[in-house]
């Protein structure tokens, strides 16, 4: 338990300064709310359309295959920076999940995921 003390220690500090900026924020801030401030803007612009519209499926399904490509070299990383010490049954390993992720890839390319239409 005394390995995650640091880590405890951590979170605690985490929220103690984001709840010293959320209370300072509240007590000393400006209060003037009016019509100007209340409307939404993209960008300094006032807005041409309520964003009430729908967003097209390949947007989600490149942002899910973004995520899967990055976990990816997130399990590769640590493997590649201890590969000597780790030796020949972690090389297997990760030839193996390699294999099954350009596997999954390769479905997902032949079922069209990566085509934009």
């Amino acid at each position: 338990m005394q390995g995650y003390a640091g880590v405890l220690i951590m979170f605690v500090m985490a929220a103690g300064v984001s709840g010293l900026f959320i209370g300072l924020k509240s007590v000393l801030g400006p209060r003037n709310p009016n019509a100007i401030k209340d409307i939404p803007f993209e960008c300094g612009k006032v807005p041409f359309e309520k964003p009430t519209g729908r967003h097209a499926v390949k947007f989600y399904l490149v942002g899910i295959l973004f995520v899967i490509f990055d976990i990816e070299l997130i399990f590769l990383f640590p493997w590649a920076v201890v590969f000597r010490e780790v030796g020949i049954p972690a090389f297997v390993a990760v030839m193996f999940f390699l294999t099954m992720f350009e596997l999954g890839f390769v479905y997902a390319w032949r079922k069209g995921a990566l085509q934009w239409k």
